[in-house]
């Protein structure tokens, strides 16, 4: 009996939640036993929950006495003292005065601008036939250039017999018609009165170039003019004088060639180049005395 009783004890416990340890989640032996009394769960019992508290003032009003502007001023630690302040006190110092704080500007790479969210979509034309056919019928029709076709309730006119004779009638409209008119003769060119005549602009034409032809020929007979003055014969002392020099250089410079005539081998550049040198110089000097020994020599002044 004793055995029974202790059984019963240790099942209540354990239906409570109790043990040797006492209260909820403490550890108990008997969880791990077997018991008649737990075949039968305990009954749940629910409490009530109390309606949510609400307060009957603003939750935007600013705390009397606050300090939770500490971060954003530089003003004494405590405001709105006596409470009837319907806004903050002191306003949010990240979009005060010079915009959000350095960062808050910077692209987030998951809100990026999609396809098609800057305008709107356009309906097509099955849905603007169902949800709005006004769109489809037009503001003015236009005007039919032709008459209606005939119903089907028009019938011809039937069994319509005519005696005029279309034969004799064109015959005798034809007759009694006007004569249409003729097209205005071609003009005669030949009867013309300045026919086989030079046109007038073509002797103006003509004027002008016989005006610069006289122009150009008078220039170059001035310029001819000038030079012919220019020119002036050779006096004979002068042309003596001419003559004696060239002949006194060309002493000196055959001097100085025979002086290098025993020479048979020219071994080398500079007495290649001094022997043509010679030669170059006594033939040219040759030729101007011989052009000096002409008659009537003329010299140009202006050179």
């Amino acid at each position: 009996m004793c055995h029974l009783d202790s059984l019963h004890q240790r099942a209540m416990r354990s239906a409570r939640g109790g043990g040797y340890g006492g209260g909820y989640g403490s550890y108990s032996y008997d969880d791990y036993g077997e018991s008649i009394y737990s075949i039968i769960p305990p009954k749940v019992v629910e409490q009530e929950r109390p309606p949510m508290y609400r307060s009957r003032h603003d939750g935007m009003i600013p705390p009397t006495a606050s300090t939770f502007h500490q971060r954003n001023t530089t003003f004494p630690l405590v405001s709105n003292i006596s409470g009837h302040s319907d806004r903050k006190v002191i306003d949010d110092r990240e979009t005060r005065t010079l915009g959000k704080v350095p960062g808050s500007y910077k692209m987030n790479p998951l809100a990026y601008m999609q396809k098609g969210s800057k305008k709107e979509s356009v309906l097509g034309l099955s849905d603007v036939k169902r949800e709005q056919p006004e769109l489809l019928r037009p503001s003015s029709l236009k005007p039919r250039l032709k008459g209606p076709t005939t119903g089907p309730d028009d019938c011809p006119a039937m069994n319509l017999v005519s005696s005029k004779n279309f034969i004799v009638a064109n015959a005798v409209e034809t007759i009694l018609a006007m004569p249409k008119k003729t097209a205005a003769a071609n003009k005669d060119y030949l009867g013309k009165e300045d026919y086989g005549k030079v046109p007038k602009y073509l002797s103006h034409v003509k004027k002008d170039i016989e005006a610069e032809y006289d122009y150009i020929r008078a220039l170059e007979a001035q310029r001819e003019d000038m030079s012919r003055s220019q020119v002036q014969p050779l006096m004979e002392e002068e042309r003596n004088t001419l003559i004696a020099g060239l002949k006194a250089k060309w002493e000196s410079v055959n001097t100085e060639y025979q002086a290098t005539t025993h020479l048979t081998k020219l071994d080398t550049i500079g007495k290649t180049k001094r022997k043509e040198t010679f030669e170059t110089t006594l033939s040219q000097i040759e030729k101007d005395i011989e052009r000096l020994n002409r008659k009537n020599i003329l010299v140009n002044a202006g050179c």
